[in-house]
């Protein structure tokens, strides 16, 4: 029974988390961060690579764009653009890839990286 009081609530807790609420529209807002070193609308690279259907896709997989040696390594070793790397990329992108040239610190907030990944989302769709 005891663990049953002690379950219940962690579970309603992550049902209720924010980083489940993904709104595209909070997310585009968001996403102004990014925009002045992403595109989410044209294949056209700025200082970083366009995001232009970043969801599920490879790392590293845009021709033309000269990627660090750091996400190089890790594309060859499988890295995919999902979801769940994209969340933990977008909260730290130089925890998640050390010596990467992304300067931008991250997102703290799971609400905003979950907007954001459903703005890229839903942009890759159009």
């Amino acid at each position: 029974m005891l663990r049953l009081l002690v379950t219940a609530p962690l579970a309603i807790a992550l049902v209720a988390s924010p980083a489940l609420a993904q709104d595209a529209t909070k997310g585009e807002r968001v996403f102004k961060r990014c925009a002045a070193c992403h595109n989410v609308d044209s294949d056209k690279n700025k200082i970083g690579p366009h995001l232009v259907g970043i969801v599920d896709r490879k790392a590293g997989s845009i021709d033309g764009f000269k990627y660090s040696s750091s996400l190089m390594k890790k594309a060859e070793e499988g890295l995919v653009w999902t979801k769940e790397n994209l969340d933990a990329y977008l909260e730290s992108p130089k925890k998640f890839i050390p010596r990467g040239k992304m300067a931008f610190a991250g997102l703290r907030k799971p609400d905003e990286r979950a907007d954001v990944i459903a703005y890229l989302e839903a942009a890759g769709k159009k």
